[in-house]
């Protein structure tokens, strides 16, 4: 019965994490992001674009955080979100891709 239990509250665990990380995602885009990504400022893949997301998509998630974190062309490291951890950053792409799928 313990060991049912202690998976149960696991899962929920991972659950709201993930849920967590979405809405995390989601703000910083919507106070960050959209500036450039919601009109494609300089070439930015527009909030939604299957099209401009799918090469990029096809990189994976670790070439797309390098660009992220460097910056690439006219976009600056972290998109100015100094204040992004790691993780924060990642829920943030993970967010822009799920609305390109």
């Amino acid at each position: 019965m313990k060991l049912t239990t202690s998976l149960a509250l696991a899962a929920s665990l991972v659950a709201f994490s993930g849920v967590a990380s979405a809405d995390k995602g989601k703000e910083i885009y919507d106070t960050k992001c959209f500036t450039c990504h919601a009109s494609g400022v300089a070439g930015a893949p527009k909030f939604g674009d299957k099209a401009a997301w799918a090469p990029r998509i096809e990189t994976g998630m670790d070439a797309m955080m390098v660009v992220v974190t460097k910056g690439k062309g006219a976009m600056p490291p972290k998109g100015t979100c100094m204040d992004c951890s790691d993780e924060d950053l990642k829920a943030t792409v993970q967010y822009m891709v799920d609305s390109a799928k």
